[in-house]
């Protein structure tokens, strides 16, 4: 088996050969069949027949992993680049490119795979089941794999890898496609030491791309479960002057009623849509009192997230409790 990476010129259409895929994650498609996108963890699947295939990207900063049955077969980016898998035995493959890094301004666009020599595209094949999660750098995996705290801000955006944080985990287990709509630094009301007032994850989950004010548009998309971790970023810095709060009590309770209305508003789109709300030590009665304030038990589900070392860059959870997290996720989705 041979891959080969090289630059890649923009295509104007989608050639004849190009596979039909399966879209992990908000993406915004163009009339030349690309597709734009910002979100962590976004990926692309497609299903096909023959012995070599090829994939078309273009990133600004960001990392990708490519996967031709389940196997690692290169890693790409940053650039406009194009990259063949070749020497693949015969008959049917599946083969998968997944976004790594997180990229807060900016985005990337995936230009397609394409059948190299003789092949046939196959039907693509969604997953029965689909699970969704909103959260901060915890959710992203920032610095995951990072082995040391003190991480500059390039190791820090290349040793972040979602796609081994504990969301996709939980998904890989539970067999279910799956979206990462999380953005370092940013809660419910409040971000990281206050930085830029006005704006939120709660205001930032409506866009298509997270750096961008274009919608986004969930059509089809129907989670099973919403899982949400925030509330990090609100509480984990005290509050200093000039902040909208007079007091630690009123930041809590602008919490509790933004959180709980956010979650509100999720559930009236996604109806048939179940939630894991996780919590922190230093929020979790907070976030209880939000799923009182939802009066829907049957519906809602509390989290307190379990010990992590927080052995990774800057004090952020390590691989091993992105895999605490995961199981402590699963244990309550799967709980009667």
């Amino acid at each position: 088996m041979l891959v080969v990476a090289t630059a890649a010129c923009a295509a104007n259409a989608p050639a004849a050969d190009t596979l039909p895929v399966v879209t992990g994650g908000r993406v915004v498609a163009e009339a030349d069949g690309s597709y734009r996108f910002g979100w962590p963890a976004i990926y692309f699947e497609g299903w096909f027949e023959g012995t070599a295939v090829s994939v078309s990207i273009e990133t600004q900063t960001e990392l990708f992993r490519l996967l031709v049955d389940d196997a690692e077969r290169a890693r790409l980016g940053p650039g406009q680049l194009s990259a063949i898998v070749q020497g693949l035995a015969p008959g049917r493959h599946v083969v998968r490119l997944e976004k790594l890094t997180e990229s807060q301004d900016g985005e990337s666009r995936f230009r397609g795979f394409r059948i190299v020599g003789r092949g046939s595209a196959l039907a693509p094949q969604e997953k029965r089941h689909a699970i969704e999660f909103i959260g901060d750098s915890h959710s992203v995996g920032y610095g995951d794999t990072a082995t040391k705290r003190e991480c500059t801000r390039p190791e820090v955006h290349d040793t972040t890898d979602t796609q081994q944080a504990f969301g996709p985990i939980v998904a890989r287990r539970l067999g279910a496609d799956y979206r990462v709509n999380a953005f370092s630094g940013f809660g419910i009301v409040r971000n990281y030491a206050g930085g830029a007032p006005g704006d939120s994850m709660v205001l930032r989950y409506a866009r298509a791309i997270p750096g961008q004010g274009q919608a986004a548009s969930d059509k089809g998309w129907k989670p099973e479960w919403i899982v949400i971790n925030l509330g990090t970023n609100d509480f984990s810095t005290k509050l200093h002057a000039g902040e909208k709060w007079a007091d630690n009590a009123a930041l809590r309770a602008d919490y509790r009623a933004t959180y709980a209305a956010f979650v509100r508003s999720l559930m009236a789109t996604q109806p048939q849509a179940r939630f894991v709300l996780m919590g922190a030590d230093a929020f979790y009665g907070d976030v209880q009192q939000v799923a009182i304030a939802l009066a829907t038990p049957e519906r809602v589900r509390t989290l307190h997230t379990p010990a992590l070392e927080l052995t990774a860059c800057d004090w952020h959870p390590s691989l091993k409790d992105q895999q605490v997290m995961a199981e402590a996720v699963l244990k309550v989705i799967r709980k009667r």
